[in-house]
């Protein structure tokens, strides 16, 4: 389980001490995609399936709906202003829209986090130092590859944003339950892996052997 008051275990990563929610960057971000902000959460989900709908099934074009949807909301609040001044009456109740240094910082922090993770993967890779992570990397590149030839880039994007949130929030909900199922799949390919590795290995043995038969017996010949 993934848990702050954890134990380190020997040869386990120090990012498996920590929570999820640590492990996601912590602050706003991972609140949303934790669900610990429910309203924001459902708000980018209901906004991702209605931006799906109108673009995919309706077949809008993204400049045009924006500029529909920002000339109907201007000319509301300025004939609503213009109104309201004549008849004496309060302007538009339009909260003061900005965004906070600590939004900023956050989104900052996690942005730079993650870019450096990327590019030290990607110095691993092109000096050869991790063959692991290579063979990884290009199995998760052609697997976006294969995908991105099946479904165009909106609805990857949307499917994208319904995976982040929600996979990570059921992780965190069903932990113990997923970690010992991710446990008990890893010994079983590790068995496998052994078996294999081994059937291999008793199969180049024989083959050597018989090659060097074979050599003997045209040096004796």
């Amino acid at each position: 389980m993934i848990s702050v008051q954890d134990q380190p275990v020997a040869g386990s990563s120090p990012e498996r001490q920590r929570s999820l929610h640590e492990i996601l960057g912590g602050g706003i971000l991972a609140d949303v995609i934790l669900w610990r902000r429910k309203n924001v959460t459902i708000g980018i989900l209901l906004g991702a399936v209605a931006s799906w709908l109108v673009f995919e099934v309706v077949g809008y074009m993204l400049l045009s709906l924006v500029s529909n949807v920002l000339l109907l909301l201007i000319s509301i609040l300025f004939l609503w202003a213009k109104a309201a001044e004549i008849l004496n009456r309060p302007p538009p109740p339009m909260p003061e829209m900005h965004l906070s240094e600590e939004m900023i910082y956050e989104s900052a922090v996690l942005f730079r986090f993650h870019v450096n993770m990327v590019l030290s993967a990607f110095n691993d890779i092109v000096q050869g130092k991790d063959s692991k992570l290579f063979y990884t990397v290009a199995l998760c590149l052609w697997l976006i590859s294969m995908v991105g030839g099946l479904t165009d880039m909106l609805t990857l994007g949307y499917t994208s944003i319904a995976i982040i949130l929600t996979v990570p929030a059921l992780y965190e909900k069903y932990e113990d339950g997923v970690d010992r199922c991710a446990k008990l799949a890893h010994m079983e390919v590790k068995m496998y892996e052994a078996v294999y590795t081994g059937c291999v290995s008793k199969y180049f043995i024989k083959a050597k052997k018989w090659v060097l038969e074979k050599k003997k017996i045209i040096a004796d010949v």
